[in-house]
């Protein structure tokens, strides 16, 4: 078996976003932290190097295929042990980021993280997305906005899209039910001023297939967007 490294340098070269040795070390010392966290605080479920690179690594890098023009900026709402934004980050280290987790612990990890790796350009809000969307300083002034494993999709989208700049790109990987996804949340993302552009299949290695639904912005959030904190999960749009 090749070793979890080897295995995210081949695949991500296969795809077109080579990761040069500098990144790979990177990659090696967050698998390293991450596990040594874990087990004082539950950052993942997933504690076998193999798995985290596969599951989380490359799971989060398989995005960067269909973020069209390199984004300036992007908001990673739910950031969790910090995917897919620090892998992106990773990946781009150019791109502003910020990081949306309103779990203490976990965002003093994403803070810590960002240090280790020699970050510049990263910040971390610990707060709800909900909260951050009706922050003027925030709203609309992203050019990439990612989120994984949070909510569904009629939900995501009230999440992400007032974070978004119009013309700029939300990313939502999906597993099997990514199209019923996509299409129970028409009316959300219509409302929010989004437009669907796809649902991509994604193979990685040794993982079922899942998918990327890929949303646009293509006019402003109504300012009633997104509620108040809870109300998307209990009254979806």
């Amino acid at each position: 078996m090749h070793p979890p490294e080897d295995q995210l340098a081949q695949t991500c070269a296969a795809w077109g976003i080579p990761l040069d040795a500098g990144q790979i070390a990177q990659f090696a010392a967050y698998d390293r932290e991450l596990r040594l966290w874990n087990e004082r605080i539950n950052l993942t479920a997933i504690r076998d190097s193999a798995e985290i690179y596969r599951r989380h690594f490359l799971d989060s890098l398989s995005l960067a295929r269909f973020w069209g023009d390199d984004p300036a900026s992007l908001a990673d709402i739910g950031s969790g042990a910090g995917f897919p934004g620090l892998a992106l980050k990773i990946l781009r280290p150019s791109i502003r980021i910020t990081l949306v987790e309103s779990v203490g612990k976990k965002a003093d990890f994403l803070r810590h993280m960002a240090d280790e790796l020699g970050m510049s350009g990263v910040r971390v809000l610990t707060a709800r997305a909900e909260d951050v969307g009706r922050d003027r300083a925030e709203r609309e002034r992203y050019g990439l906005v990612t989120a994984r494993a949070v909510a569904e999709l009629r939900v995501l989208v009230e999440y992400g899209l007032p974070l978004l700049r119009v013309g700029g790109r939300m990313l939502a990987p999906k597993g099997a039910a990514a199209h019923d996804e996509a299409a129970a949340a028409a009316r959300a993302i219509d409302v929010l001023g989004g437009e669907l552009v796809g649902v991509e299949p994604v193979e990685i290695p040794g993982l079922d297939a899942h998918a990327v639904v890929i949303i646009t912005k293509v006019r402003l959030t109504d300012s009633r967007y997104p509620r108040l904190p809870g109300m998307p999960r209990q009254r979806p749009l």
